[in-house]
């Protein structure tokens, strides 16, 4: 599991006196454990540990690019050390044909014919590949897919 994994990371890192990788995986354990105690969740899968960790990394390139833009390279090099670590918990991202292939996997298994059903590829892609995939470009794949196909 997950969460095993991080937890057996974290000892490693201390040993180890890697105060990037402690730092990372500290605040994705916290992230873990307010998830676990708002109410909501009481056990977490490792879908759910893979979120928070998108979320950890989407922050972290965040605060990257405010950084840089702030002149303060020494933080932005310090957020990209975390970032580093984060993305060795994050499932590999889908790209090009690949998430066209699933794009169309998506589109044969909910019957789409039409933009309108947008929505059921979304939704069946995000119950099937969470966390493998940028939203926003699956979704102007999927329009483009549409929008070129006049045939409805």
């Amino acid at each position: 599991m997950l969460e095993e994994r991080l937890q057996k990371d974290l000892v490693g890192a201390l040993k180890e006196h890697n105060e990037d990788k402690v730092a990372a995986i500290r605040s994705v354990k916290a992230a873990i454990q307010t998830e676990k105690t708002n109410g909501k969740f009481h056990e977490l899968t490792d879908a759910d540990i893979i979120k928070i960790v998108n979320k950890q990394i989407k922050q972290r390139e965040e605060s990257i690019e405010i950084y840089k833009s702030a002149g303060r390279q020494e933080l932005a090099d310090k957020e990209q050390a975390e970032l580093d670590v984060l993305k060795e918990y994050a499932p590999k991202k889908l790209e090009g044909s690949e998430l066209m292939k699933v794009i169309d996997e998506a589109r044969a298994a909910v019957n789409a014919c039409s933009i309108k059903d947008k929505g059921a590829i979304m939704k069946y892609l995000g119950q099937n590949y969470a966390g493998q995939y940028d939203g926003k470009t699956v979704s102007d794949m999927i329009t483009g897919i549409f929008v070129g196909n006049t045939q409805g």
